[in-house]
């Protein structure tokens, strides 16, 4: 008897091991990338997140319901459950404490536009909100309420030049291929065209990889 037989015998509507079509292995994916990436990924919509968290709370269910239990197979399938409950847990505690790392860091970069606000989920969306207003706040109170008023913007562009700080996209990145496909790298003095294969790694500028990311012919390493 294995794992698999272990798990659907305490619960029938366990379907063991996640194969890789699983929210669990999406989730990984997701989680590899965010860290991977210089800038902020889009929030992953479609009720992902929503069900991990009712995969989450019905294994906290399950587990009160066999901790008094001493039978020494169910105690057994019991560790399996917690064990993967805290794969659950850690891979989205690192998954979103990687997002706000990301909009502590660019916050203002992250509000300035409807296209960069839509990468964040509702809950981001307001965090961001509240801690660019948080910030704001204390930097007039400690010195820029001793500016000129035109000077107390934190996202002046005067002379062209923005006060915004944003993410570096020619930070390197790997990236792994997904199927074959032509590959164009911006390089220090020329830009290197050339033919990947399915399952190679590539090492590109962030620049020159998102698209290829974001269309699903390569993922992030």
């Amino acid at each position: 008897m294995d794992i698999d037989d272990i798990l659907r015998e305490v619960d029938p509507t366990s379907s063991g091991v996640p194969n890789e079509t699983s929210d669990l292995q999406s989730l990984t994916r997701l989680w590899v990338a965010e860290r991977s990436a210089p800038e902020l990924l889009g929030w992953p919509f479609g009720g992902l997140f929503e069900r991990i968290n009712d995969r989450i709370k019905a294994q906290i269910e399950k587990i009160e319901i066999l901790t008094g239990d001493m039978d020494p197979k169910t105690n057994f399938a019991l560790i399996v459950i917690q064990t993967e409950l805290e794969r659950y847990k850690f891979l989205v505690r690192s998954y979103l404490r990687a997002r706000i790392a990301k909009i502590d860091k660019h916050t203002l970069h992250y509000l300035s536009s409807e296209e960069l606000r839509n990468k964040l989920s509702e809950t981001e969306l307001a965090y961001a909100t509240r801690h660019q207003a948080l910030l704001h706040n204390h930097y007039l109170s400690s010195f820029l309420s001793s500016f000129p008023t035109q000077l107390q913007n934190l996202n002046d562009t005067a002379g062209n030049v923005s006060m915004i700080d944003s993410p570096d996209l020619d930070a390197a990145v790997f990236i792994r291929m997904l199927r074959d496909r032509e590959v164009t790298g911006q390089g220090t003095d020329a830009d290197i065209t050339l033919n990947a294969s399915n399952g190679e790694i590539l090492i590109l500028r962030w620049s020159s990889a998102k698209s290829i990311v974001e269309v699903g012919d390569a993922e992030l390493v």
